[in-house]
């Protein structure tokens, strides 16, 4: 990945997440266990830490157990749904 790709410049103006946060966000999940539920916790805990948003517990617990059991939505619908449950 090429920092200076004008693409990057566009995520962080639109998301207010530095490139150089996203670079590092990327490279330690590069070879994470996604199996791994402390893993996979700690990653959403960062994710939502560096978009500024709160997970509630149990949106939290949703994300966990679809990612360690390898059950995520592979389109944007169903994805948007699993993000808008309440």
């Amino acid at each position: 990945m090429d920092p200076n790709n004008p693409f990057f410049d566009q995520i962080e103006k639109k998301t207010n997440v530095k490139k150089e946060d996203i670079f590092a966000l990327a490279n330690s999940v590069a070879n994470a266990n996604f199996q791994d539920e402390q893993t996979v916790r700690q990653l959403v805990h960062r994710v939502a830490r560096l978009a500024n948003v709160s997970v509630p517990k149990q949106k939290e617990d949703a994300i966990v157990k679809a990612i360690v059991n390898n059950n995520i939505p592979m389109n944007f619908s169903s994805l948007s749904k699993m993000f808008d449950q309440k």
